[in-house]
């Protein structure tokens, strides 16, 4: 591939991590890549192998087993392996997503129980909050939780859900009451949840081993003690934790952009036309020009979000623009890419044509882009 990427790193650990992050994702991840997407199988060794290397559990605090880094360090691994293999990455952060919601919001006990477990590399999760008629708006969720004696009896569907019938256990938001701001709450259920099932694979046009089900809920019963924070707060605990989840999408759509960005600068210098490099060509110059401006403020974005979160500071409107900026500009990126190449880029041959389809749907999941923009503007305006 044909670009370096100059990062800034807050330490030595930081650059080692990122290395090893690297070294993963070109030698054990990139070769298995187009063959495990084209059957859209699982990447359960991929997940494996990162959890074994330390990468699953980066932001977590090192008492329950996490790796104690910065957001900004963690992002930056997952635009690595996003380079290499998105579906990969996107249950990457999809995992970090659940893990935030039992660490920031769960009792002591709670977190004592089933934060080292989520932590060791040894398991994986998913975050099953959208419903066939509840997505952005999660207003609308509809599924059932009603306490009967020590637990509490579930029923509903969840659509979307990442890592779904794959994983080892399941953030689940449902409703414990019928009113709008307080009937939201948050439980913790591991697979194999009795009258817990799923639904076939959703046959997606991108991220093919993101591997995407319903969870379909009909009695299943979570017991008490698997409510994560108090009755009611789900709504709090869902939106404070899509923060995080924002910011690694960011990331996953960076580290697409910056792929497509090396295969068509690779391509612009090797492929001949009219007797010279395609790259020769000042068009096409000027088009590789602004992908890597785009790459570049992608990057920025949701390093500059990181970095308030890291502080301590709001980063909830920071978390939005860059979910939108890096969403936006991996599909420009891997639209160019397409181009650079020609029809070329058109066939499986060549990896822009998957990275352009893998870049469509981070526009859409974590909050479409049109709802960030929602987002920013009336932050902007309270």
């Amino acid at each position: 591939m044909g670009t370096t990427v100059e990062r800034l790193l807050p330490s030595g650990e930081a650059e080692e991590l990122l290395a090893l992050a690297r070294e993963i994702a070109t030698k054990e991840l990139a070769p298995q890549v187009a063959e495990a997407e084209e059957r859209a199988e699982f990447p359960e060794s991929a997940y494996r192998l990162l959890g074994s290397a330390g990468l699953l559990s980066l932001p977590f605090s090192a008492e329950f087993g996490g790796g104690a880094q910065p957001y900004e360090v963690y992002l930056q691994v997952v635009e690595e392996i996003a380079t290499a293999w998105p579906s990969v990455a996107v249950g990457t952060s999809v995992h970090a997503l659940t893990a935030t919601v039992v660490d920031a919001n769960g009792s002591a006990e709670l977190k004592q129980r089933w934060l080292p477990r989520m932590l060791s590399g040894d398991w994986l999760g998913a975050y099953c909050l959208s419903e066939p008629q509840a997505g952005s708006d999660v207003s609308g969720i509809r599924t059932a939780a009603r306490l009967d004696g020590d637990a509490y009896t579930v029923k509903g569907v969840k659509q979307w859900i990442s890592n779904g019938s794959c994983a080892d256990y399941y953030i689940l938001f449902a409703r414990t009451s019928e009113d709008p701001k307080r009937g939201l709450s948050a439980f913790l259920v591991p697979e194999g949840t009795e009258s817990m099932s799923f639904g076939a694979p959703e046959r997606k046009m991108g991220l093919h081993c993101d591997v995407t089900t319903q969870v379909l809920l009909d009695g299943a019963r979570i017991p008490v003690d698997q409510l994560i924070g108090e009755e009611g707060a789900g709504m709090r605990v869902a939106l404070s934790a899509l923060d995080a989840g924002r910011l690694g999408i960011a990331a996953v759509a960076t580290g697409i952009a910056q792929a497509a960005l090396s295969h068509a600068v690779g391509y612009a210098r090797e492929h001949e036309q009219f007797g010279k490099p395609v790259g020769e060509s000042q068009g096409v110059q000027f088009m590789l020009a602004d992908m890597a401006a785009d790459v570049e403020r992608a990057r920025a974005s949701y390093l500059h979000a990181a970095r308030l979160k890291d502080a301590g500071r709001p980063f909830s409107r920071q978390a939005s623009i860059a979910k939108l900026t890096a969403t936006d500009a991996a599909m420009r990126v891997t639209t160019d890419a397409v181009q650079v190449l020609g029809v070329d880029g058109c066939t499986r041959e060549y990896p822009v044509e998957r990275l352009f389809r893998d870049a469509k749907v981070t526009q859409i999941f974590e909050g479409t882009n049109q709802i960030q923009r929602m987002v920013i503007g009336r932050d902007l305006l309270r």
